[in-house]
């Protein structure tokens, strides 16, 4: 069971649409850590948007639930624009992302063949994490002129995903320095080329809680903050606190020589996502907590091993773990490293209030259509 503590979820929101506001620029959060309308309700700042999906299939069921300001975050394929089409046509303002001319002439192709319009942001790298186009690359403006008929340049994007890669608050305030600088120039070489940009977006959570300005940076895309996890913890934008959601697994077994319990969450539960491990504090595959998720053993407690349905929990070294406290059948929660492939597979996510009670069963959107 995946469980949410509706009081942490609650000051999490609340800090992000805070942020947004203190910064200046419209919060478009990532919907893809939850995939929930019913958190999405909460987080975005009106209840039709804007958010962001990674997935058409999450761009379809936020649309048929009443969002109609989706940005997919996602380069665009051929194989995608008629899926793309008809949410649009469906009333949803969707608009794709790409970063090349080759993209941008297929978009155009397409949406000259269909007599349709398709709102285009281009992709910036700013920091050689992943994909997108170099804020000062003479294909930056090749890409825009590529764009034609009814492909409509609506602005650029990017993801400082190299904010995830060192730790402490002062280097995730250069990160977010970077990115702003870096999407800001991009923008402004664009205008400079006579073309116009609405959208200035930049995001990431790390970034987005530390950054000091956002000048000349019109929306943030962010989505971890809200359910938080060890990841984030470990690079010191959020405190354990501040993680809200947890799987919920119950102690099936014990290897007393080995100072082990086995609990019924392995990796499946949990997801094999082990970020943690490159981190200054590993917790293998997440921190064990009783079931009012007080850490064990003050933090020193970990799902130290996975297999695909069973977990195994053992003390960190220094520490014993008394296993006669915890007979078969009791209750424990589990942090975990990443909350968005955590999150994903569950058919339900549990909101509970402070007596750990589920107040709210609530559905979400899984996998890709």
């Amino acid at each position: 069971l995946h469980v949410i503590p509706l009081l942490v979820l609650t000051r999490n929101l609340k800090r992000g649409l805070e942020r947004a506001k203190t910064l200046g620029v419209t919060l478009r959060p990532h919907l893809k850590t939850h995939k929930s309308i019913t958190i999405a309700r909460r987080q975005m700042e009106h209840l039709d948007g804007p958010a962001t999906v990674s997935t058409l299939e999450e761009a379809r069921w936020f649309a048929e639930r009443g969002v109609s300001g989706l940005i997919y975050a996602v380069g665009i394929a051929p194989q995608k624009l008629h899926e793309v089409s008809r949410i649009r046509r469906s009333g949803c303002d969707l608009k794709i992302t790409l970063d090349s001319a080759e993209a941008a002439k297929m978009v155009s192709d397409f949406c000259m063949a269909e007599g349709c319009v398709m709102p285009v942001l281009l992709e910036i790298d700013v920091d050689g994490h992943r994909s997108g186009l170099l804020p000062d690359a003479d294909d930056l403006i090749d890409t825009a002129h590529a764009l034609k008929h009814g492909a409509i340049l609506a602005g650029v994007l990017t993801h400082a995903g190299g904010s995830y890669d060192h730790e402490g608050v002062e280097a995730a305030k250069k990160a977010a320095e970077n990115e702003r600088a870096g999407i800001v120039k991009a923008a402004e070489r664009l205008r400079q080329a006579r073309f116009l940009v609405d959208i200035v977006s930049a995001g990431s959570s790390p970034t987005f809680m530390a950054a000091e300005s956002m000048e000349g940076v019109t929306e943030i895309r962010a989505g971890v903050y809200a359910m938080g996890d060890l990841f984030q913890a470990n690079l010191g934008t959020v405190g354990l606190d501040d993680i809200a959601g947890s799987v919920l697994c119950t102690v099936i077994g014990k290897k007393a020589e080995k100072g082990q319990l086995i609990v019924d969450a392995g990796w499946m539960a949990m997801s094999r996502d082990r970020g943690t491990a490159n981190q200054h504090c590993d917790y293998g595959y997440g921190l064990v907590c009783d079931v009012e998720g007080v850490p064990l053993l003050g933090g020193n407690v970990v799902m130290s091993g996975a297999n695909q349905e069973h977990g195994i929990i053992t003390a960190r070294e220094g520490y014993t773990l008394p296993l006669d406290l915890y007979p078969v059948g009791t209750r424990l929660r589990v942090l975990p490293n990443h909350a968005c492939p955590t999150a994903a597979p569950y058919r339900t996510l549990l909101l509970v209030d402070g007596a750990g009670v589920v107040t709210d069963e609530i559905d979400h959107v899984r996998g890709w259509g």
